[in-house]
C-alpha cells in the first residue's frame, strides 16, 4: 500500500470573492522507502503540495476536490485532533529556513525536549538521552554542549541538521522536505542530502523532496514530478525524466542550467514569467503555451492529457515528439579581458575584527594576505563556503570596511585611506544579494535607479527619469516600471533594478555578492544572459561572489578560491575546475551534483548508490 496517495486533488483560494483553483488535477502515489522530487519554478505549486500533505495550508486555502490518503486514512476528512496527533509523529516536515523554524529564545536542548515530550518519549532523562542519540545520528559532535546553545550560536547547516534529527525522531512514515538545502553552501548541501538519505534508508521512510535544483533532484530522487502553474507537467523515474525530458517546460528548465562539464553553451531563458494566481481562472488550455517554443493553436483549446512516453514516464503535452528539438541559442562572444594596466590591484589585504569586551579581548581575521589584479572587462569569481571571507572582501573593495593591512588601488589612485571619496564611489558599485531588503519600499523604481545622480545634484528630476528609462530598457524592463514600487515587481525584476542602480554611476567595476542565490533557474538564466550582454555593451569588470560553481564556470574568466580568509587557489576558471590542485577546491567541486543523472555523485556513495547501480 502507498504511504501517500493523492487522486485528482484541487486546492482553491478565495481571491476577491472568487474561488480560484491554485492546485488542480494533482495525483501521485508514494511508496514506502521512495523519494519523490517536486520540481518547478517559484509559483509552480511545489510548496502548496507540501503544505497540503502536511495539512498546513494558509488561511483562505482549502482542498475543494479529490482525495488525499495517508495509508488507509483520508487526510482531508480527518478530524483536526487526529491530524495534530499525526503531524510530527507519522508525517514530519523539514522547512527551508532553519533559523526561522527554530525558536530563537529557547536552547536547542529545550526545543528538542519539547518535541520529544510531545511524542511521549519517556521521562526527562530518557528524552535527554534520546536527544543526544539523535544529534549523534545526524553527525553533530559534542551534543552535550550543543543542547545548551541557542540557534544563533550555531551555523545554518547545523540548525538544519537539528531539524532533520527532530523530523526523524519518531521514525515517521513520511517526511516532507521543502527546499531544505536552497541557501546552503555546496559542501553543506551535500552533507545534508546524504544525511536525509541515511535517515530515510535506516527507517524506510518515504520522502517528498521539494527543490528547484534539477541536478540535485536527479541524484537523490527515485521519481520526479514537474509542476507548472499548479498542474503536473511531467512524471517519471528521475533518471529517465532528466536524461530525456518529454515536456517542453522540463526541457527548458534543463537548458537554463549552466553545465558543470563539457562544452559551454548559452542558457535558454524562458520568456515572460509564470501566470499569477489571479490569472489561473482564465487559463483554458495548456498554461505553459504562452512561453513554449513548440506551442500551436491547438495547445490553447483544452488542458493537455498525460501521454505515455516510456514505462512509468508520462507528460502532459500534445507534441512530446518535438521536445528533444528544443536547443540552447548560440553562445555569443562576451569579450575578453583587455590588455594593459589592471583596473584594480589588491596587495596583501587583511582585515581583523576585534571581539569581546574590555575584560576579554579577542580578535578574528576574516581576510588574510589576499592579493590579486583585475583587468579591464574581466569577470573574476570569488568562491568558498560561508565564513571563508568572500563578503568581507567585497565590503573592503567598496569601502564599507577599512583594511587592517594591505592596499587597494583603482586604476592610478590608492583608496585605502580615502574610502568615501566620490572617485571611489564611481569606480566600484556593489550589487546586494537580497533586492527585497536592498531597495527602499517607499521609493519608486525611477528614484531608486538614479540615486547616485540625485546625490551628485548634476541632473534635474526630468533628466534623471529619462536616464532611468534608458537604464531600465538596458536591463529588459519596460519604461513604465519607473513609476512602480519594488513590491509591484517580481524577485527577478527587483534584482534587475538592483543592477540598474549600480550601473547608473557608470562604474568601472561591479562587485556582485551572491546576486543569483536562491533564484529560479529560469530567472537566473535571464540575469546571467543580461550580465553577459551588458559586458559586451559597457565593457566593465566584475568581482562575482558566489557559491554556485556552475554559474561561476559559465560567467567568469578567472576564479579565486578562499578558505578561512585566505586564497588557496587561483587561475583561469576552466583550468581550476578541470584540474584543481588544492584539496579544498577538489572538495568543493566534488560536492556539486553532476550534469548526468546516471553519474555517481561522491556524497551519495554507499548502500543507496550500490543498490541503484
Amino acid at each position: 500500500m502507498s504511504v501517500l496517495a493523492a487522486r485528482d486533488i484541487t486546492v482553491s483560494a478565495k481571491l476577491g470573492g472568487d474561488l480560484v483553483p491554485v492546485l488542480r488535477d494533482f495525483s501521485l502515489a508514494l511508496e514506502p522507502g521512495r523519494v519523490l522530487g517536486l520540481v518547478g519554478e517559484s509559483g509552480a505549486g511545489k510548496s502548496m503540495v507540501g503544505r497540503t500533505v502536511a495539512q498546513m495550508l494558509p488561511p483562505g486555502f482549502a482542498v475543494t476536490a479529490g482525495s488525499l490518503r495517508f495509508g488507509e486514512r483520508d487526510l482531508v476528512a480527518m478530524p483536526a485532533a487526529e491530524k495534530r496527533a499525526l503531524l510530527g509523529r507519522e508525517i514530519a516536515f523539514i522547512p527551508q529556513e532553519p533559523l526561522s523554524a527554530l525558536n530563537p529564545v529557547l536552547t536547542i536542548g529545550q526545543q528538542m525536549d519539547e518535541h520529544l515530550h510531545r511524542l511521549n518519549l519517556g521521562s526527562a532523562s530518557e528524552r535527554r538521552r534520546r536527544a543526544l542519540e539523535l544529534l549523534a545520528a545526524v553527525h553533530l559532535p559534542r551534543g552535550e554542549g550543543l543542547l545548551r546553545q541557542y540557534p544563533h550560536q550555531i551555523s545554518g547547516g547545523m540548525c538544519q541538521r537539528v531539524l532533520i534529527a527532530m523530523a526523524f525522531a519518531s521514525k515517521p512514515r513520511l517526511v516532507v522536505a521543502d527546499e531544505p538545502t536552497t541557501a546552503l553552501d555546496v559542501t553543506i548541501q551535500a552533507r545534508i542530502v546524504r544525511l536525509i538519505a541515511e535517515m530515510q534508508e535506516r527507517d524506510g521512510t518515504a520522502v517528498l523532496f521539494i527543490t528547484h535544483d534539477l541536478r540535485l533532484a536527479g541524484q537523490i530522487c527515485d521519481d520526479i514530478l514537474v509542476l507548472y502553474a499548479g498542474r503536473p507537467a511531467e512524471y517519471g523515474p528521475a533518471r529517465a525524466v532528466l536524461a530525456a525530458p518529454a515536456h517542453p517546460y522540463s526541457r527548458c528548465l534543463q537548458l537554463a542550467n549552466p553545465p558543470m562539464s563539457g562544452a559551454k553553451r548559452a542558457l535558454a531563458a524562458l520568456p515572460e514569467r509564470m501566470p499569477g494566481l489571479g490569472a489561473y481562472k482564465d487559463i483554458s488550455g495548456c498554461a505553459f503555451a504562452p512561453r513554449c517554443p513548440n506551442a500551436v493553436a491547438a495547445c490553447n483549446a483544452a488542458p493537455p492529457s498525460f501521454v505515455t512516453v516510456s514505462a512509468g514516464h508520462t507528460a502532459a503535452c500534445i507534441r512530446t515528439e518535438l521536445t528533444a528539438r528544443i536547443a540552447s541559442p548560440p553562445l555569443a562572444d562576451a569579450g575578453e579581458p583587455a590588455a594593459g594596466a589592471p583596473v584594480l590591484q589588491v596587495k596583501a589585504l587583511s582585515k581583523t575584527f576585534a571581539l569581546g569586551n574590555m575584560f576579554s579581548r579577542k580578535s578574528f581575521t576574516a581576510v588574510r594576505d589576499v592579493s590579486f589584479a583585475l583587468a579591464a572587462n574581466e569577470f573574476l569569481a570569488v568562491v568558498g563556503e560561508s565564513g571563508s571571507g568572500k563578503t568581507t572582501l567585497a565590503r573592503l573593495l567598496v569601502g564599507l570596511e577599512q583594511p587592517t593591512a594591505g592596499s587597494i588601488r583603482f586604476a592610478d589612485h590608492e583608496i585605502v585611506h580615502n574610502l568615501t571619496s566620490p572617485t571611489h564611489r564611481h569606480d566600484a558599485q556593489l550589487i546586494f544579494q537580497d533586492p527585497q531588503s536592498a531597495l527602499n519600499p517607499r521609493r519608486r523604481v525611477g528614484g531608486i535607479v538614479t540615486q547616485s545622480l540625485e546625490a551628485d545634484g548634476t541632473m534635474s528630476r526630468g533628466e534623471r527619469l529619462e536616464r532611468a528609462r534608458t537604464l531600465l530598457a538596458e536591463i529588459g524592463l519596460p519604461p513604465e516600471a519607473v513609476s512602480r514600487f519594488p513590491s509591484q515587481l517580481s524577485g527577478g525584476q527587483r534584482q534587475r533594478v538592483n543592477i540598474a542602480r549600480a550601473l547608473c554611476a557608470a562604474p568601472k567595476i561591479l562587485i556582485a555578492d551572491e546576486i543569483v542565490s536562491g533564484l529560479d533557474v529560469s530567472v537566473q538564466a535571464q540575469l546571467l544572459n543580461l550580465l553577459m550582454g551588458l559586458r559586451r555593451e559597457r565593457a566593465f569588470s566584475m568581482v562575482f561572489i558566489s557559491h554556485d560553481l556552475s554559474v561561476v564556470r559559465y560567467l567568469c574568466d578567472r576564479v579565486l578560491v578562499m578558505y578561512r580568509g585566505e586564497v588557496v587557489e587561483a587561475g583561469p576558471t576552466e583550468q581550476v575546475f578541470s584540474a584543481p590542485t588544492h584539496p579544498y577546491t577538489r572538495a568543493l567541486l566534488s560536492a556539486v551534483p553532476p550534469d548526468d543523472p546516471a553519474a555517481v555523485w561522491a556524497p551519495m556513495l554507499g548502500e543507496r548508490e550500490a543498490v541503484g547501480a
